[in-house]
């Protein structure tokens, strides 16, 4: 509700004007809460009940403006003296700023520093690591080597076939001359030596050794300086094949069950076609008998 103020009884007498009622003054709070509109704040000190002129209005609220630039002013001024110590406390700041720059750039130096030296140590590492993995595939590769040379001595032993190069009687064998080793009458003579069982076995130890090399990669030098060992053992056992296949045609107490083994044998060896071959011969054989 508006208050209102009254005039002195004394003077009243005096003026009949100022027995009226007149507004109080405009409060400072009003204009201190967070949601003032100066709008509305007008539309509240309407005229009728105010009982106050526009005019009278405006000019209050020029007095009010007056006075509040009138406070700022003395404010300042009362505060002057301290902006000015604050300026001056702030002189040699730039010195400061200078250090903190400085110290910056030597710990960012340092920051550079350490990360060259961790980038040459991770280079390094992925260096050796790729030399710890290329001395692997050297050991898995001389290993796989030796595992070959040794199956095929192993082989060679079980075939009774003299390995290339090495000295008989005082000197070299022959390594061109293969024919008279495979036409041997050791090789041809005795069922024993070609007991399907035997045949059985060197046939599996001979496609072992082809899929070792296969793996291992044909190419290699040492591999292929292999190769007419290869060669030899093959014929060798081939020639054991024809051997049994022949007693076993020749043999009628053996049976066809011998003759399908050793079918077999020859198509695990991938050369049905030199079975096939040896029996026609066979039979061309025992019709001209």
């Amino acid at each position: 509700m508006t208050q209102f103020y009254f005039g002195d009884s004394e003077t009243s007498s005096e003026n009949d004007d100022d027995d009226l009622p007149f507004p109080a003054p405009l409060q400072r709070s009003s204009f201190l809460t967070p949601t003032f509109s100066p709008s509305e704040y007008l539309a509240s000190l309407h005229p009728q009940t105010r009982h106050q002129t526009l005019e009278d209005l405006r000019s209050e609220l020029r007095e009010r403006s007056s006075s509040l630039q009138t406070e700022l002013l003395e404010l300042v001024n009362s505060n002057y003296q301290d902006f000015l110590d604050l300026g001056g406390s702030l002189k040699g700041g730039d010195e400061k700023v200078e250090e903190v720059r400085v110290g910056l750039l030597s710990f960012e130096k340092e920051i550079g520093r350490v990360k060259n030296g961790v980038t040459e140590r991770a280079e390094m590492v992925n260096s050796l690591i790729k030399e710890r993995n290329e001395l692997r595939k050297g050991i898995d590769m001389a290993r796989g080597l030796v595992e070959i040379n040794t199956r095929l001595e192993e082989l060679e032993g079980n075939l009774m076939v003299e390995p290339v190069g090495k000295k008989a009687h005082g000197g070299w064998v022959d390594l061109e001359d293969d024919s008279e080793d495979e036409n041997s009458p050791d090789a041809a003579d005795g069922t024993s030596f070609n007991s399907t069982a035997r045949l059985k076995r060197f046939v599996r130890q001979y496609i072992l050794l082809k899929s070792l090399i296969v793996k291992m990669g044909s190419n290699h030098p040492f591999l292929r300086a292999q190769e007419r060992r290869m060669n030899r053992l093959r014929n060798t056992i081939y020639l054991d094949l024809e051997n049994a296949l022949q007693n076993s045609k020749a043999d009628a107490d053996m049976g066809p069950p011998r003759l399908i083994k050793i079918l077999a044998l020859y198509s695990e060896m991938g050369n049905e076609c030199e079975a096939i071959r040896i029996l026609k011969e066979l039979k061309s054989k025992g019709l001209k008998k």
